[in-house]
């Protein structure tokens, strides 16, 4: 089974939550997690946390998956690429709940051709409609409400998860 790695973003949580959020994380890959939560300056009364992994290829899907509706959490799940398995970012909002994105080996967004090719048939030329389904297909929206609590993570301690055995 080829391994990977990549990074829990806990954007913004309330205290209640930070207990369960390590549950259910370490629950998705078999591996007990021990956040460091720090208060999150963006959202006061919140917390947040980042965490490295390291476990089998998709299991950032089963992380972000095991987070997925919690009222209040704002988080962001990497996967790195590994041998013959895509990248991943899945963003995840109360507002706006999941985004999900193939990513490439330097982090960016792939946008598959039929996606593309969908979009231009659907704006059918007009440049203004084409650039809002691009930001669309490209999750801005998740973008935009996360900047601010991506921001306010500069420089915070990172934990190592690792799935054992």
């Amino acid at each position: 089974m080829d391994m990977t790695q990549g990074v829990l973003f806990v954007h913004s949580a309330p205290r209640a939550l930070c207990p369960h959020i390590e549950w259910a994380a370490g629950g998705a890959i078999g591996a007990h997690a021990k956040f460091d939560w720090t208060e999150q300056p963006a959202a006061p009364g919140m917390f947040r946390a980042e965490i490295c992994w390291k476990a089998p290829a998709g299991s950032g899907a089963r992380i972000a998956s095991a987070l997925r509706g919690w009222d209040g959490l704002r988080y962001e799940v990497t996967e790195e690429p590994s041998e013959g398995v895509d990248g991943g970012r899945w963003s995840h909002t109360p507002a706006l709940g999941i985004y999900h994105a193939v990513t490439d080996a330097h982090g960016n967004i792939v946008v598959p051709e039929d996606v593309i090719r969908t979009v231009m048939v659907r704006t059918a030329g007009d440049p203004i409609e084409m650039s809002t389904e691009m930001e669309r297909v490209l999750g801005q929206a998740w973008d935009d409400e996360l900047e601010s609590f991506r921001y306010a993570g500069d420089g915070a301690p990172v934990r190592w998860l690792t799935k054992v055995g």
